[in-house]
């Protein structure tokens, strides 16, 4: 199975902790975006790659009427959002 990374736009909010609660995230498909509401965030984890620091999170959402989970990354070191296919 292959998996397919894209940058996406993201709106979060932080709790007085530092804790990270995505909301909503815009993803660009050819010409068309969408933006995609967070139902439920299902778990969240904090990993290093090739020694980069993440948070993983493993999302609920329905999209096109089917509900679907996927997971979002958010990249410490460059401060970008991933989302993972």
């Amino acid at each position: 199975m292959n998996r397919i990374a894209k940058t996406v736009e993201m709106v979060a909010w932080f709790d007085d902790k530092g804790k990270i609660n995505p909301v909503k995230f815009r993803v660009e498909e050819d010409e068309d975006t969408k933006v995609i509401k967070i139902n439920r965030v299902l778990n969240r984890e904090y990993e290093r790659i090739a020694g980069n620091p993440m948070w993983k999170f493993t999302c609920s959402s329905i999209i096109d009427g089917i509900e679907s989970n996927y997971n979002l990354k958010y990249d410490l070191m460059n401060c970008k959002w991933l989302l993972f296919l």
